[in-house]
């Protein structure tokens, strides 16, 4: 694989707020990514340093090998679609495609105008006057119509009702198959793309919690379920990430691949082996990194 960005010791601090915290990971060419994690974790500041629509505190990037900076052999070829694009007062959704076709060198128009009529997007209303989700469309028409290298999405869906996001992820998947190139995918609706992720990058508090294929998470925790002292007894032992009971039920949330000799005793056992979704993992397992912290500080005194 060829890796189009390379990110060492990233640092991002906002007085008294550090937004990136020592960050490090790699981004590889024509793969779909999801950059996942809670509000306020670091994602479009990472983003945007990425795009060289911010700066970082310390730490190196490199964007196609080079530094992304007012560098006219990098920018061209990365689209950043952020949720809070801003236009001028007067701009209708034809000027923001306009503006999009001479930027981008791959733009292609008979996708724009497909998306256009599909979304339903009124052309020469002004930018200020569209809904949410009119607006968001706008983004999403530029971020799949560009055809960049590199485009990020950050939340692209917000507005978009669910018929009008299947119809960005159907387009994303369908233009994608065609014409490959490297998607960073922000969401919070990790359910509904974790079909289009081919790996997933997880940030919590500024630093990076997972960095995995999507196959390998999906595989990489279980719900035990059954009988309290049953289920504590099979997840003795084992890292538990997750637990909640209701009477005398319990489940478990372990991570780590199930054996046959572990099926064979839930089996036994009377248990129920439930699957856990990509985003029933994610969270939990941005809940577990919160609830470790103090303990792993107390632990330091």
């Amino acid at each position: 694989m060829t890796t189009v960005i390379e990110v060492k010791n990233l640092t991002k601090r906002y007085r008294d707020t550090l937004a990136a915290d020592d960050v490090s990971f790699s981004i590889e060419k024509d793969t779909i990514y999801g950059l996942l994690g809670r509000n306020g974790a670091g994602k479009t500041t990472v983003m945007s340093i990425l795009t060289a629509q911010n700066f970082a505190t310390s730490g190196e990037v490199r964007v196609f090998g080079e530094h992304p900076y007012e560098n006219a052999r990098v920018l061209p070829r990365m689209c950043f679609v952020r949720e809070s694009q801003r236009y001028p007062d007067d701009a209708t959704a034809t000027h923001a495609l306009r503006m999009a076709r001479l930027f981008f060198p791959r733009w292609n128009q008979e996708l724009a105008d497909r998306l256009v009529a599909e979304f339903q997007l009124p052309m020469k209303k002004t930018i200020k006057k569209l809904s949410r989700g009119q607006l968001s469309a706008v983004g999403v028409i530029i971020g799949l119509a560009s055809r960049a290298e590199i485009t990020f999405f950050d939340e692209p869906y917000l507005g978009l009702d669910a018929v009008a996001r299947q119809l960005f992820y159907d387009r994303l998947l369908e233009d994608y198959a065609e014409h490959p190139r490297t998607i960073i995918l922000s969401s919070h609706l990790i359910d509904e793309v974790s079909n289009l992720l081919e790996r997933v990058i997880v940030i919590d508090k500024g630093r990076i919690l997972m960095d995995e294929e999507t196959d390998a998470v999906r595989g990489r925790a279980a719900n035990i379920v059954g009988d309290t002292a049953r289920v504590e007894s099979f997840v003795a032992g084992r890292e538990v990430i997750h637990r909640e009971s209701l009477g005398r039920v319990t489940s478990v949330t372990v991570l780590g691949e199930l054996t046959d000799a572990d099926r064979a005793r839930v089996a036994a056992e009377g248990l129920d082996i439930a699957p856990v979704s990509l985003q029933q993992l994610i969270v939990r397992t941005t809940q577990h990194a919160d609830t470790a912290q103090p303990a792993a500080a107390e632990g330091v005194l």
